[in-house]
């Protein structure tokens, strides 16, 4: 078994398409939050050329209701800020333009498994329903 290991981790500069998702993804966050400080959010954005694809589970008061279904004009608003988030980083530009990009919206209300998961613990600091090591910032 090895003893040593080489760790590396990957720099993107400003427009890259990963930074602009990152971004995208922390706006939504952002948006679930200002609604309901206890939201939870599994935000997945993906960019390309004239598209932008939201995946990812969430839940929220103000944007989901008891029952499992997006509030009025909650999915609008999504779209909204995504559009936005795009238009303040300054894409205005043939291939990718704010204002006639393709934009998918894929995310769902969160699973019972996973809910369960993370509101079951006592200690609100041990409940994850997913995890992992992030380095950086958008």
């Amino acid at each position: 078994m090895r003893s040593e290991y080489l760790f590396t981790s990957e720099s993107v500069s400003e427009g890259h398409p990963d930074k602009v998702s990152d971004q995208i993804s922390d706006a939504v966050v952002d948006l679930f939050l200002s609604k309901d400080p206890e939201a939870r959010v599994a935000c997945e954005t993906m960019t390309t050329t004239q598209l932008v694809v939201l995946a990812g589970e969430v839940r929220g008061k103000g944007m989901i209701d008891t029952e499992g279904n997006w509030e009025p004009g909650a999915l609008e608003e999504i779209q909204q800020v995504v559009r936005e988030c795009v238009k303040d980083i300054g894409y205005e530009q043939e291939g990718f333009h704010w204002q006639n990009l393709k934009f998918y919206n894929n995310l769902h209300p969160q699973s019972a498994d996973i809910a369960q998961g993370v509101d079951a613990a006592g200690n609100k600091d041990e409940g994850a329903g997913d995890q992992g090591i992030m380095f950086g910032y958008a």
